[in-house]
């Protein structure tokens, strides 16, 4: 009866990931070919940087990020994450922590890590191409 739960975690974790949208930025060309990138590449961080005031950040290996955490650590991480645009911190810090271990089974079960995304290039550097560029935000009221 153990490996049916666990398999039913997987795959929530697995649908949460398609339909929060975590390929779109964590998955290299995910978004720009419909998502049709096999399963076997999924969320090892993108060379695709987003760029606006806060400088250069590019989405992050998760297979990488939960290879250290364990599911608490995870659940946890999720609750109190903050990071730079254009990451959705403040809905993943709303997920419920039984989606949030399905995730991160389901990000256990991909297997080998891969590398790790680029790192972060503050505002005032040029980062490599590619990116996109991200506008300020208008002021409040206008």
């Amino acid at each position: 009866m153990g490996a049916k739960p666990d398999k039913k975690m997987i795959e929530r974790g697995e649908y949460l990931v398609r339909i929060g949208n975590c390929n779109d930025c964590h998955t290299n060309g995910y978004l720009l070919n419909d998502g049709n990138v096999p399963v076997s590449e999924w969320l090892k961080g993108s060379s695709l940087g987003w760029r606006g005031p806060w400088g250069t950040t590019y989405p992050r290996n998760l297979r990488l990020f939960v290879r250290g955490l364990s599911e608490s650590q995870w659940v946890e991480a999720v609750k109190s994450l903050k990071r730079r645009p254009p990451m959705p911190w403040f809905n993943l810090n709303k997920m419920h922590d039984d989606d949030s271990r399905a995730v991160y089974r389901f990000i256990k079960s991909l297997g080998e890590p891969g590398e790790q995304a680029p790192a972060f290039v503050p505002p005032d550097q040029e980062p490599p191409m590619p990116y996109v560029t991200v506008p300020a935000p208008p002021a409040p009221g206008k």
